[in-house]
């Protein structure tokens, strides 16, 4: 059999966001910007992943509200859907069916070896939901629903598009039918993992309980300029290196976020500022992100007050996905053998 790789499937981009709480800086930097680069170039296919979101309990008011948030909070960062499929999943049922075949073509040894699970379960794994145990093969049913060759991770998510790739590789092994492709990373460049700003060793999360370890997207100037002055930093000048910060987290932190912003490296921020204390690089960081983020926040806060468009948005983009998936998913069902009557 011919490789995948060697195949001439359309190149396609899928990416999903978990709409669970407020957009923040690491959702920014770590996944947004990028999107809005990419569709330029590749055919992207964006999505709220709703269905991922319930794998722990959702306030079902709270989980409608942030989707319209997230939904906003999106277009404004810049995704036009003029030149994206912006979508939330579970109006795509083609999904949740696409991930019930796969899971019968994962393997159990598989799930047991990932480690999102058991850091997400902790000790009472005997509680966690299914969905929890299982999301990983529902995120291949993400990609491989739209035969996407692409997909933008972080360091934190190679693992699960590794499955997805070696669910691709069996179900074309299994049937002896080359129809998956074999996704490939696209990996993000400076802070694809922004760290909290009270704890360099851990990720930016909206879950965390204290708001001043994230900047939102939702936060002013003032907010943000508090943030940032109270972040977590040491004594020491900023070195000339980058692998000097190798053992100070929280500079090293700092520096990705004042990196990613400019547009420039980590690398050139430590070169500008060498020798400077942080409280003055604090400073200009403020006024940059002040900047940056403004804008965003202020388009966010408008297209908040219009759900009626932000809906819109959405069952256009919803009505598009449906149009890729059930081609697909009926080739699926064939390559399977599920009957059709009548067809």
């Amino acid at each position: 059999m011919t490789s995948p790789a060697a195949q001439n499937f359309e190149e396609k981009v899928f990416s999903g966001i978990q709409p669970s709480g407020v957009l923040h800086l690491g959702n920014y930097l770590g996944a947004i910007r990028n999107w809005v680069r990419m569709q330029q170039d590749y055919d992207c296919l964006f999505c709220l992943v709703d269905l991922h979101a319930i794998t722990v309990f959702q306030d079902p008011k709270e989980l409608a509200a942030n989707t319209r948030e997230m939904t906003a909070g999106l277009l404004a960062a810049g995704l036009d859907p003029e030149h994206c499929v912006l979508f939330n999943q579970s109006q795509v049922p083609g999904h949740a069916e696409l991930a019930w075949i796969l899971n019968c073509v994962a393997r159990l040894g598989w799930l047991n070896r990932m480690t999102q699970f058991k850091e997400k379960a902790g000790k009472d794994r005997e509680r966690a939901s299914i969905g929890l145990y299982d999301y990983p093969v529902l995120q291949a049913a993400d990609i491989l629903l739209y035969r996407a060759t692409h997909v933008p991770v972080g360091e934190d998510q190679k693992q699960h598009l590794e499955l997805a790739r070696d669910i691709a590789q069996k179900f074309n092994n299994d049937f002896k039918e080359e129809y998956f492709p074999l996704p490939e990373p696209l990996i993000l460049g400076e802070a694809a993992r922004v760290m909290s700003l009270r704890d360099g060793t851990n990720k930016m999360s909206k879950s965390d309980p204290s708001d001043a370890s994230r900047i939102n997207l939702t936060d002013d100037a003032d907010a943000i300029a508090k943030k940032i002055r109270k972040a977590r930093t040491d004594s020491e000048p900023l070195a000339g290196s980058v692998d000097a910060l190798d053992e100070r987290p929280e500079a090293r932190n700092l520096v990705g976020i004042f990196a990613a912003l400019s547009d420039s490296t980590a690398a050139e921020i430590c070169s500008r500022y060498e020798g400077a204390q942080f409280s003055t690089i604090k400073q200009d960081l403020v006024d940059l992100a002040v900047e940056k983020l403004g804008p965003v926040t202020a388009e966010m806060a408008r297209l908040t007050k219009e759900p009626a468009y932000v809906e819109k948005i959405l069952a256009d983009g919803v009505e598009k996905a449906n149009a890729l998936a059930t081609p697909n998913l009926q080739s699926i069902h064939e390559i399977v053998g599920f009957l059709r009557p009548g067809a």
